[in-house]
C-alpha cells in the first residue's frame, strides 16, 4: 500500500508540474506576441529610419540574416539589421588568418570587440542594441521568444556538452539571463551556466523581470562579449 500511495503522489505531482508548464508556454507565447507587437508599431519610424541609413551608407542588403539553432534542434534565419560591410565573411577569415590575437578573441567570444568588418552606422546600431529589432519578427514567426538562451550556431552546440539537451527545450530569446548579468565579464561556460539556470527556474515573473532589467542593460550598458 505504502508504494502504491507513493506513485500516485508523484503522478499527480508529474500531472501538476505538466499543467503548470503548459499554463506557461501559452502565457509565454500571449506575451511574446503582445510585446512584440507593440514594439515594432511603437518603434516603426526608427526601424524605417534605420533602413534608409544603411542603404545609403552601404547598400542592400539591410537585414543580416544567419542559420542558428532553434527549439528541438530547428534551424532557422536569425534576423538583424546588416551592421557589417558585405565582404565580412572574407575579410573575417583574412583577420584570423594573420592575427592569433584576434583568433583566439573570436574563439573565446565568437566576436570581436573592435571589429573592422563593422560599417558607420554598424557601430551605432551594435552600441545601441537596435541592431537586433529585427528579431522581434522571428518573435512573431514562433521560432524566437522575448526571453530565453542567446540563440546559437551550430559550431557552438559542442560546448555546450551534455547540457545542449536543455538549450534545445527552449526557444532562443532576444534577451536573457547572459544580457543582465554582466555579459562581458563572464565567460562562455558562465554563459551555459545561466541558461541552464534559466531553463531550470523559468517562470512568467522571471521573464519580465530580465525584461525590465534588459532596460537598464540598454540604457546604461552597452559592452559584452
Amino acid at each position: 500500500m505504502l508504494y502504491a500511495y507513493d506513485d500516485s503522489v508523484k503522478q499527480g505531482l508529474e500531472l501538476r508540474k505538466v499543467r503548470h508548464l503548459r499554463s506557461y508556454f501559452v502565457v509565454k507565447r500571449l506575451f511574446d506576441v503582445t510585446f512584440s507587437v507593440l514594439v515594432i508599431v511603437f518603434l516603426l519610424p526608427a526601424i524605417a529610419l534605420i533602413s534608409l541609413c544603411i542603404l545609403i551608407s552601404d547598400g542592400r542588403p539591410v537585414f543580416y540574416r544567419q542559420k542558428r539553432i532553434g527549439r528541438d534542434g530547428r534551424v532557422f534565419d536569425c534576423l538583424k539589421f546588416r551592421t557589417m560591410r558585405r565582404d565580412a565573411d572574407r575579410l573575417l577569415k583574412e583577420l584570423l588568418d594573420q592575427n592569433p590575437v584576434l583568433l583566439q578573441e573570436w574563439r573565446a567570444c565568437q566576436k570581436l570587440r573592435n571589429d573592422p568588418r563593422i560599417h558607420p552606422i554598424g557601430h551605432f546600431l551594435r552600441v545601441s542594441s537596435l541592431d537586433e529589432l529585427p528579431q522581434f519578427l522571428n518573435v512573431l514567426r514562433g521560432e524566437m521568444s522575448v526571453v530565453g538562451p542567446r540563440p546559437i550556431v551550430e559550431d557552438e552546440m559542442a560546448r555546450y556538452g551534455e547540457r545542449i539537451n536543455d538549450y534545445l527545450m527552449m526557444k532562443p530569446g532576444i534577451t536573457g539571463l547572459w544580457q543582465v548579468s554582466g555579459r562581458s565579464d563572464t565567460s562562455y561556460a558562465e554563459r551555459v551556466d545561466l541558461d541552464v539556470q534559466y531553463f531550470q527556474n523559468r517562470t512568467i515573473r522571471l521573464d519580465l523581470k530580465i525584461v525590465w532589467r534588459t532596460v537598464g542593460v540598454f540604457l546604461f550598458d552597452h559592452n559584452g562579449c
